[in-house]
């Protein structure tokens, strides 16, 4: 299940994305209103996650602009504004629900549970790339012609990352701080023995990865085709 999450503030983006993501939710990111229209076309999520006070586009705008183009995808209005007139605006407009900051990771996951239950969706759906498909509700993944097998949260949470940008190097900072948080306690040796893990689940020969590969003096990429760049 795909959730875009449409907000300038990187740190507050992050920390959204990071609570989604763990609990199971395939997560895309954008910093202002024309970004997140352009992946609403390109990658149909099935929940927009869309802050007020943006550049370029704000977010009565952006919900205008999708409202106007015939998109119907459930819209949670995210923002510092509390005021009854800023609330009665996004619902008319076509907001489905609307979350004042600050909020806790609890709340905002039962709001965007409670989204996707009201328009019939509720369960995360497999995501496939290339040969690799992950099962987010049963926290497995199954390589093409093998068994499902299944994954850690913390192998699931590098593994769904990876196949995000896959074919992508990915520098180590940016998978541990993704994989255990902004202030987590990840670091590049238990990055490499995470990334060991994983290759036993993926790999013919973990001793010669063909998907999970090793990027010198950067990080990893992720091949979901033996032999793909």
């Amino acid at each position: 299940m795909k959730i875009l999450v449409v907000d300038d503030d990187a740190e507050l983006a992050g920390l959204v994305a990071f609570a989604l993501k763990q609990a199971g939710y395939f997560v895309l990111q954008a910093a202002d209103g024309v970004q997140g229209l352009q992946l609403v076309a390109a990658e149909r999520p099935d929940l927009v996650i869309l802050d007020v006070n943006m550049p370029k586009l704000n977010g009565f705008e952006t919900l205008e602009r999708l409202r106007q183009g015939g998109i119907q995808t459930p819209v949670l209005m995210l923002t510092v504004r509390s005021s009854e007139e800023d609330q009665v605006k996004a619902l008319d407009l076509g907001a489905d629900d609307y979350l004042t900051k600050p909020f806790s990771p609890r709340t905002l996951l039962a709001r965007v549970r409670a989204l996707l239950r009201r328009v019939g969706v509720e369960k995360p759906l497999p995501i496939s790339s290339g040969d690799v498909t992950l099962d987010p509700e049963l926290q497995t993944v199954r390589m093409k012609g093998g068994d499902a097998v299944s994954l850690t949260r913390l192998e699931f949470r590098l593994l769904q990352f990876l196949v995000a940008n896959a074919g992508h190097a990915l520098p180590a900072e940016r998978l541990t701080s993704h994989v255990w948080g902004y202030r987590g306690m990840g670091d590049r040796q238990v990055l490499k023995q995470l990334v060991h893990r994983l290759r036993q689940k993926l790999e013919q020969d973990p001793a010669q990865p063909r998907y999970l590969v090793t990027v010198a003096g950067v990080g990893y990429v992720l091949r979901t085709e033996p032999g793909s760049e």
